[in-house]
């Protein structure tokens, strides 16, 4: 705080994450009314090496940010602070993934304890029971803000999509205004990254830049989706156009991503004719 103060108006910052720690500084400096942006450090890393810098410092990670800022500053989201239960709810739903992974983890390895099966049980009940009880808390936080709980039961009546996905959509949407479907899709990293060069035409797959939880969340729901009456047409044209499961799956996830972005933006509800109408797109 007491640096902040030192600093001009009208300041824009470039802050790298660490770990929890960055968003105290980015929270303090909007209050102050500076424009701030989180930065990926992968991409920031990849700019110094293009720039030649032959040397890590702490000098020339400022430099190289304060460079990177400068340059791209028109391409970049300003960071916007999440409220409390916004922010109460993204944590979690991220603790509740580092659960689930842990289960998964623990299922395979009772394969190598056949001794250990009550005990391995016994644990794996508990973690559903904890997981289960996040899930129900942050679905909680959501109904308490009209807004997103209002939302929340719109998502819920799209095809495929349960509590726990219209929790983490909602929370998304009532904090970043997409103004385009794409913008959504690209934030969650589930935008193909084209691989061409002349000729060329290489496989394409998925940036993943974003949110992990999420995308795991979208996969599962196209998942279910691909079963459903509404759904499972547009799934099998692209299983017959030569896809491999987990492409037109991906291709779900997106239409689904697309879809739950026009319901949030529009303020209606899901109108399953209008999906029907519009026909197959990747």
């Amino acid at each position: 705080g007491a640096w902040l103060k030192t600093l001009p108006g009208q300041s824009r910052l470039g802050i790298e994450p660490s770990g929890r720690y960055h968003l105290l500084l980015a929270d303090l400096a909007v209050r102050r009314g500076f424009a701030v942006y989180v930065l990926d450090p992968r991409r920031v890393h990849h700019y110094a090496r293009a720039l030649g810098y032959r040397g890590k410092t702490d000098r020339i990670d400022a430099l190289v940010i304060a460079r990177y800022l400068a340059s791209e500053i028109e391409r970049l989201r300003a960071y916007q602070p999440p409220t409390p239960a916004q922010r109460r709810i993204d944590a979690m739903l991220r603790r509740r993934a580092k659960l689930v992974v842990m289960r998964a983890q623990l299922n395979q390895m009772s394969r190598a304890l056949p001794g250990a099966h009550a005990a391995v049980v016994a644990v794996r009940e508990k973690l559903s029971a904890l997981i289960a009880t996040l899930e129900r808390q942050a679905g909680l936080l959501a109904q308490s803000d009209p807004v997103q709980a209002s939302l929340r039961q719109r998502l819920e009546r799209i095809p495929s999509f349960g509590p726990l996905a219209g929790t983490a959509l909602s929370n998304l949407f009532c904090r970043v205004p997409f103004r385009q479907a794409d913008q959504a899709v690209a934030f969650v990293g589930l935008d193909p990254r084209p691989h061409e060069s002349g000729q060329h035409r290489g496989r394409r797959k998925l940036t993943k830049h974003g949110p992990s939880e999420l995308r795991r969340l979208l996969f599962l729901a196209a998942m279910s989706a691909s079963r459903t009456a509404i759904w499972k047409p547009l799934y099998l044209h692209d299983t017959a156009r030569g896809l491999s499961t987990t492409e037109a799956l991906n291709i779900l996830a997106r239409r689904l991503l697309r879809v739950a972005w026009a319901v949030a933006t529009s303020g209606s509800d899901f109108d399953p004719a209008k999906v029907r109408g519009a026909g197959p797109k990747p």
